[in-house]
């Protein structure tokens, strides 16, 4: 909401990092977009980041100098968030934010602690039922944190937390029809397809089971969707073509709306942000968590998923060969246990995620519009009200 009269609200959305902190920030936006809000995004240096917001429209786009903290590289890590941290402030000090949104992950901590310099409401978003360390910190210093799963709620300390769901993109909100989404990619509509997806960098464990399980597959009248990532596509496209499979094999998509709509049954990390894709467009799916996520919190995100018949869990060190040729076979000819698992996926759509995440942020920026308000009518300290008090 709103208030009558009032400026419209700037949000400042920091996303950057990976697809699945970004694309659920930029479904964010758009929401706050049709309540007519400014919208600023905050993104990393990375080439993901880059590429992906060259179709966010009517946003102000700033890149934040962060790096994520691995393989012991403190020193850069520290000297990173001090220069966001800087550069958050001096947004800020132009830009007047009402409020910052952070969706988690390197970028988020250094515009949430510049929020609370700037006097902004401040805001986080936790996908993950385990929460990253992150969002560990800061949730303490924000007005409310929106969580993806309800087992994150209890692992966060925080004045206020809502479950919200994962935010996905509007052309997630409906399956695009088969037919016309296998056409778009090079595909035949009529063939059983099998999305093989890493999340948006790839994933080169994922990429390599599937290769192994090939010669296993290579009989059946399927075809494949492979999404590589830019190291392993040369590898995965000489694999296929060595069984004389069928498949269209690319690095990258940024239709992911178009793979996900032509898909039969999808191989897929168990990152939240895919989740909530497959889980809005209801699409069976084998989830092979990675194995080295931060706290192991793709395990998490995928038994959650599995233990409601949601999906197929299968992690990496027992992925065999056999086991994944037996599981998909069993997933792309098996009508039925298809169409249960589809049922069982409509318990984690969250198709109003997005807007309810901008109606709590625009309803906290009014209700401080209106005491802002309210003071200033009372002469800055509402003198009258107290004095009708000590009457």
């Amino acid at each position: 909401m709103i208030l009558a009269g009032s400026k419209p609200p700037t949000v400042a959305i920091a996303c950057g990092g990976t697809g699945g902190h970004l694309f659920p920030g930029t479904a964010v936006a758009e929401e706050l977009k049709k309540r007519g809000c400014k919208v600023a995004l905050l993104i990393s240096p990375k080439e993901i980041d880059q590429k992906a917001v060259k179709s966010a429209k009517d946003v102000e786009i700033f890149t934040l100098p962060g790096v994520g903290l691995q393989n012991r590289n403190y020193l850069s890590f520290a000297l990173n968030f001090w220069k966001s941290y800087r550069l958050a402030r001096k947004l800020f000090d132009t830009l007047m934010p009402d409020a910052v949104l952070a969706m988690g992950g390197f970028t988020a901590a250094p515009p949430v602690l510049a929020a609370g310099k700037s006097r902004a409401r401040a805001f986080l978003h936790e996908s993950n039922t385990v929460p990253g360390r992150a969002n560990r910190f800061l949730a303490r210093f924000v007005d409310e944190v929106f969580v993806g799963f309800p087992e994150a709620k209890t692992r966060l300390s925080a004045k206020k937390t809502s479950v919200v769901g994962t935010p996905v993109r509007p052309q997630f909100s409906e399956k695009i029809a088969n037919p016309s989404a296998a056409e778009a990619l090079g595909l035949e509509p009529c063939l059983p397809t099998v999305l093989v997806v890493g999340g948006s960098q790839g994933a080169s464990g994922l990429n390599q089971m599937i290769l192994e399980a090939l010669p296993l597959l290579a009989g059946k009248n399927w075809q494949w969707l492979h999404l590589t990532g830019m190291n392993d596509f040369e590898r995965v496209k000489a694999g296929y073509a060595a069984q004389k499979m069928k498949a269209v094999v690319k690095p990258f998509l940024a239709e992911m709306e178009f793979a996900l709509g032509a898909a039969t049954v999808a191989v897929s990390r168990a990152g939240a942000s895919s989740l909530a894709e497959i889980a809005a467009t209801r699409l069976p799916s084998l989830l092979v968590p990675f194995p080295a996520a931060a706290d192991n919190h793709q395990f998490f995100n995928g038994l959650a998923f599995q233990k409601t018949g949601a999906a197929e869990l299968l992690e990496q060190k027992d992925a065999t060969p056999e086991k994944i040729a037996a599981i998909l076979t069993g997933l792309v000819e098996n009508d039925g246990a298809r169409a249960r698992m589809q049922s069982a996926l409509l318990r984690w759509q969250s198709p109003t995620a997005a807007a309810d995440i901008a109606e709590a942020i625009l309803d906290a920026v009014a209700e401080r519009q209106g005491s802002a308000a309210k003071n200033e009518a009372c002469g800055g300290g509402c003198a009258h009200g107290r004095a009708r008090h000590a009457i």
